[in-house]
C-alpha cells in the first residue's frame, strides 16, 4: 500500500540546495521531509564528489550555512583544508556527508527517506499538493525541487527552459546572436563525473583500472595533452585532497562529457544511457592517466558508498568505490518564474566592483542570496568567451559578487511550489555563475526559510514581504549576508546594522563594495583586531614566548621580502623559516584588514607574517601581518 504522510515542508532531492533547504525548514520549526535518491546528502559537495568548491571563499561571503558547513569541515578534518590549487577548501568528501547526516539527525521534527525518486505530482489547478513516491506519497503545503535535474518541473506541468537564449531575447553580451554548431550540439554545460584517484606510494603498484566495455573503449589519444599546460604532477594537485587523494574533475582532454546531453531530460531509458557513458568516459580518463603515470596511482577505494536507486534493482549501477555516486550537473531545466537572472544581473556595474542590487519597482530591495564566482561555461573542445566578470581582490583573481532576487525562486504562475537548486529562473548564460555550491547552498538556505515563514503565515511564496524572509535569514542561527560587502565578515560588530542599512537604504549601496567603518571596527575577542599573537620558538632548548594563538591549522610565523608586482599583485620571498633556498609564494588574502594592509606595503619590504602555505598552488595565505621589531628576539636570538 502506498502510505498517506503529510507535511508542512516536502523537500525532494538530497542535493546541495535540496539539503540546505530541509534543514532551514526544520530549524525553523516547520514539520519537514526529505527525499534522496542517494544516501548521501549535499550533491555536488559530497555525493557528485566535488569535494573542492568554489566560490564565495573571501572572508565576508562565508556566511550562512555555507560558513556553518567550512567551519564543520574544519574542527573535523585534521589539516585543515589548504590542499589543491582549484578551491581554497578541499576535504574528503565522506566527512562533509558525515555533517549533513549530522546535522539533519539533530532535527526531530526533519524526516529523511533516501533509495526514492519522484514519480508524479500532485496538482490541483494552478496549487502544487506534494508528491507520489514508490512506497509513499506526501501531502505538503510547500513542495521544494531539489533535483538535480529539476524534475519536478516537468512532473508539474510548471514551465521551464532547457539550452540557450539568443541575444534578442535577454539583451545578453555574451549570448550568441543566432544557433551555431556550439548551441546545437551542447544545449547545456557538459556534466563531469568525478572519480577519485589515490597515491598508494612509490614502492606500491595500485590495481589496475579496467577499461569499460569494449563498444566504448576510447583511444588516448582522446585525452593527449590533458596536463601539457601544467605538467603531471600540477595537474593532479589541482583537485588533491587530504589523504593522498586527488579529484579528478579536469576540463581540459578531460572527463567533462556533453555527447548527446539532450537525452538527459528525454527518457529514463535514455538519460541512464547518458549516464553510463559519462562512467565509462571518466573510467577512460583515469585509466589513461594510470597507464601514463604508472600504477603508483589507481583508482581511490570505499570513498563513495554503492548507489541506492529504485532503478538500480533491475539495472547495472552505477558509481560508488572511487568514482561519484552521480555526475556533477552544471545546469539544468531551469524555471520560468517571476523573475530571470541575466548575465547583466551577475557583471560589475560600470566602474564599480559589485554586481547592481536587485531593486523591484517599489524601491525594496529583493536579493536573498549571494554569490561571487566567475561567469564559466564547461562545452568539450569548445574555448566560450564571456564577458570577464573576475576582479582581484586579496592579491588574487576572485568574481563580482552578486545577489539573487526571491522572484527567482517563483514559478509564475503555480503555488505551493520553490525551486532552491540550479533549477531556479536563471538564464543560460547566467547560469555559469549561479550554479557553483555556496550560492546554491545559499540558494536553499532562502527557499528552506521561505516555506517555513510561508507556513507560519499561513500564505502563498508569492505573497511573502521579501523582507521578512530577509530579517529572518538575517537572525539565523547560521545568518546568512544579503548585501555582499568585502569589508565587512560576519564577526562585525555593526554587521547586521550595514546589512540592514543597504536594505533600507539601496541608493547609497557602495559600487566598489566596501562600506564605511563603525567604531570599534570589530569586537575585541576577534583573532583579526586583538594585539598579535604570542610566538613560541626554541631557542638554546629554552621555550621562547608565549603559547600560540589558533589560526588556521598549520598556520606559522615567516619572515621574508614582500614584492608588489601590480595592484594586488604580490609575492613573498621567504627567509624564515629557512628551507634550502629561498622560496617565493604568491601572498593572498581573504580577510579584509590583512587586504587593506598589503594595499600600503612597499615593494621590498622586508616583512613578517602569521599565515600558511599552499604547496599545490605556490600560495601563502597571510592571516596577520607583525611588527617585526616585536618578534625579532625569536628569529635572531
Amino acid at each position: 500500500m502506498n502510505e498517506l504522510i503529510e507535511v508542512d515542508v516536502l523537500v525532494v532531492g538530497g542535493g546541495t540546495g535540496g539539503t540546505a533547504a530541509a534543514i532551514q525548514a526544520a530549524r525553523r520549526g516547520a514539520k519537514t521531509m526529505l527525499v534522496s535518491e542517494f544516501t548521501w546528502l549535499g550533491g555536488m559537495l559530497t555525493s557528485a564528489g566535488v569535494a573542492a568548491p568554489d566560490g564565495n571563499e573571501l572572508a565576508a561571503f562565508q556566511t550562512g550555512l555555507w560558513g556553518e558547513f567550512l567551519g564543520e569541515l574544519r574542527s573535523r578534518q585534521m589539516g585543515g583544508l589548504n590542499h589543491s590549487w582549484v578551491s581554497l577548501f578541499s576535504y574528503d568528501p565522506r566527512i562533509g556527508a558525515q555533517i549533513f547526516a549530522d546535522w539533519v539527525r539533530e532535527l526531530p521534527n526533519l524526516a529523511w527517506v533516501a533509495g526514492q525518486v519522484p514519480l508524479e505530482v500532485l496538482r490541483t489547478g494552478d496549487r502544487i499538493l506534494g508528491v507520489r513516491f514508490a512506497d509513499f506519497t506526501v501531502q505538503s503545503k510547500i513542495t521544494l525541487d531539489g533535483t538535480e535535474l529539476g524534475d519536478l518541473l516537468p512532473l508539474a506541468s510548471v514551465p521551464y527552459r532547457w539550452g540557450w537564449e539568443l541575444q534578442s531575447q535577454f539583451g545578453e553580451p555574451s549570448a550568441p546572436v543566432s544557433a551555431n554548431e556550439l548551441t546545437q550540439r551542447y544545449p547545456v554545460q557538459a556534466p563531469t563525473w568525478v572519480a577519485i584517484l589515490q597515491d598508494f606510494g612509490e614502492e606500491a603498484s595500485a590495481p589496475e583500472i579496467p577499461p569499460p566495455p569494449s563498444s566504448f573503449i576510447l583511444p588516448p589519444s582522446s585525452f593527449q595533452g590533458s596536463w601539457d599546460r601544467y605538467g603531471w604532477e600540477k595537474f593532479l594537485n589541482y583537485g588533491r585532497l587530504p589523504g593522498n587523494l586527488f579529484m579528478i574533475n579536469w576540463p581540459l582532454c578531460g572527463n567533462d562529457y556533453g555527447e548527446g546531453v539532450g537525452r538527459l531530460i528525454e527518457s529514463e531509458a535514455a538519460r541512464h544511457q547518458f549516464l553510463q557513458e559519462s562512467l565509462w568516459h571518466t573510467q577512460s580518463f583515469v585509466r589513461f592517466i594510470q597507464t601514463m603515470l604508472g600504477r603508483r596511482y589507481g583508482l581511490a577505494t570505499q570513498i563513495f558508498p554503492s548507489r541506492l536507486t529504485p532503478e538500480s534493482k533491475t539495472q547495472n549501477s552505477l558509481g560508488g568505490g572511487g568514482y561519484a555516486l552521480h555526475p556533477y550537473y552544471r545546469e539544468s531545466r531551469r524555471l520560468v518564474g517571476l523573475a530571470t537572472v541575466r548575465e547583466q544581473d551577475i557583471l560589475p556595474v560600470t566602474g564599480g566592483s559589485v554586481a547592481p542590487m536587485p531593486v523591484d519597482a517599489d524601491g525594496e530591495v529583493n536579493a536573498i542570496a549571494l554569490g561571487n564566482y566567475p561567469n564559466d561555461h564547461h562545452y568539450p573542445n569548445y574555448n566560450f568567451l564571456l564577458k570577464p566578470k573576475s576582479i582581484r581582490w586579496g592579491g588574487r583573481w576572485t568574481g563580482t559578487p552578486f545577489t539573487l532576487p526571491y522572484t527567482c525562486l517563483i514559478p509564475e504562475s503555480v503555488d505551493g511550489l520553490l525551486v532552491c537548486e540550479k533549477n531556479i529562473s536563471v538564464s543560460h548564460i547566467a547560469n555559469g555563475s549561479t550554479r557553483l555550491q555556496p550560492i546554491v547552498m545559499n540558494i536553499g538556505q532562502a527557499a528552506g526559510m521561505a516555506a517555513a515563514l510561508c507556513v507560519q503565515r499561513s500564505c502563498q511564496p508569492r505573497d511573502l514581504p521579501v523582507r521578512v524572509l530577509q530579517e529572518a535569514l538575517l537572525e539565523e542561527r547560521s545568518p546568512t549576508a544579503i548585501i555582499p560587502l568585502f569589508n565587512l565578515p560576519r564577526d562585525r560588530a555593526d554587521w547586521l546594522h550595514r546589512q540592514r542599512d543597504y536594505l533600507d537604504r539601496p541608493d547609497t549601496y557602495p559600487s566598489d563594495g566596501n562600506c564605511p567603518y563603525l567604531e570599534p571596527q570589530m569586537p575585541q575577542d576577534s583573532k583579526y583586531m586583538s594585539d598579535p599573537p604570542p610566538f613560541t620558538k626554541q631557542r638554546d632548548g629554552e621555550q621562547v614566548g608565549g603559547s600560540l594563538e589558533k589560526f588556521a591549522p598549520n598556520s606559522a610565523l615567516f619572515r621574508g621580502i614582500f614584492h608588489r608586482h601590480a595592484d594586488q599583485d604580490y609575492t613573498f620571498t621567504l627567509e624564515e623559516p629557512a628551507a634550502g633556498e629561498a622560496q617565493t609564494w604568491i601572498a593572498i588574502a581573504l580577510h579584509p584588514e590583512v587586504d587593506q594592509q598589503l594595499q600600503i606595503c612597499i615593494d621590498r619590504q622586508p616583512l613578517c607574517v602569521w599565515g600558511y602555505l599552499n604547496q599545490s598552488g605556490k600560495w601563502l595565505v597571510v592571516e596577520k601581518i607583525i611588527d617585526a621589531a616585536a618578534i625579532a628576539p625569536i628569529f635572531d636570538p
